[in-house]
Formats: structure tokens, C-alpha cells, sequence
């Protein structure tokens, strides 16, 4: 196998695993906003507060997802190791 099938293969993989990292803020920010529903269910007049600190914490998951989506574009687009072959 030649080293340029080889770099974008691995680069492949490690987009798609990049990706699958996506999934934990998905699943953080759902237990999140069911806790918040379920917060203010409890107490009504504190919606105002609740609300905005799931929005606080919904910001801070969704920066991890961000991330990975960013990893895998670079790696799928704009590799930075198909310059280092020769």
C-alpha cells in the first residue's frame, strides 16, 4: 500500500471517530434539558433561573461536539499530513 492511500485512510478513521465523539454532548445536553423540564416542573416561578443555567450548561457540552466536528473536517479536507510525504 502506498503512503497516500495509507494517510487517507487513517485520516478516515479518525474523522469517523471523531464524530462518533459527537455523540456524548448530544446525550448530555438531552439528560440536561429533561432535568431543566423537570426543575421547573417542580417550581414554576424559578423558570427564569433554570432556564438560563441549562443554557450555560448546554453551551459548555456543545463546545466538546464543536470540537470533533472541526478535528474531522481538518483531517477530511485540509489534512496537515499529506504535506509530510515524500
Amino acid at each position: 500500500m502506498d503512503n497516500l492511500g495509507f494517510v487517507l485512510g487513517a485520516s478516515a478513521i479518525g474523522a469517523g471517530l471523531a464524530m462518533i465523539a459527537g455523540l456524548g454532548p448530544g446525550i448530555g445536553e438531552g439528560i440536561c434539558g429533561g432535568k431543566a423540564v423537570e426543575a421547573i416542573g417542580r417550581q414554576p416561578e424559578a423558570s427564569g433561573a433554570i432556564t438560563r443555567q441549562m443554557i450555560i450548561g448546554d453551551a459548555l457540552a456543545e463546545t466538546t461536539g464543536l470540537y470533533s466536528l472541526i478535528v474531522a473536517l481538518l483531517l477530511m479536507y485540509a489534512n496537515p499530513f499529506i504535506g509530510q510525504l515524500k
